[in-house]
């Protein structure tokens, strides 16, 4: 790993310190909304999701669950980004996480909305470390147009 994705994790890891799901959606519960689980099988799958310590998430487990990202609640993405963050940067999670912080609708804007300054700088500086890597490249556009339009510095 280089200096460069050391010193994002370090920025992940401090930015979300502390983060707990509190009553937000967990990753299996958001697995079980995608596979049209009825509300008493969420509930059940929910006992499975990790809830004070998003470090605790396997990365087998974010690779299972990855259409989860799109059924977060505010408090389920806050407290999961960052395992999926930290996946992908050290190469270990198998999909595309440019899309989920690139294509805003309202929706997928309302699943950042309880992310405090810090936490979006991270998801910037996120941004910025993917943009330059060969294996987003496809992706740099959408990046470029996020970072102006949504992931800004303000």
């Amino acid at each position: 790993m280089d200096e460069n994705a050391a010193a994002l994790i370090e920025t992940i890891r401090t930015a979300f310190k502390d983060v707990a799901l509190e009553d937000g959606i967990g990753l299996f519960e958001a697995q079980g909304l995608d596979d049209y689980k009825t509300s008493e099988e969420c509930r059940e799958l929910r006992q499975q999701d990790a809830k004070n310590s998003w470090e605790e998430i396997s990365v087998a487990d974010l690779n299972t669950c990855y259409s989860s990202l799109s059924f977060f609640d505010a408090k389920g993405m806050r407290f999961h980004l960052p395992a999926f963050l930290l996946a992908d940067i050290k190469g270990k999670y198998n999909f595309d996480m440019a899309l989920t912080l690139t294509h805003l609708s309202d929706y997928s804007r309302s699943q950042f909305s309880a992310l405090s300054f810090d936490q979006r700088q991270a998801v910037r500086a996120y941004l910025f470390y993917i943009r330059d890597t060969e294996l987003y490249a496809l992706d740099r556009p959408q990046i470029e147009r996020a970072l102006q339009e949504y992931w800004t510095d303000e």
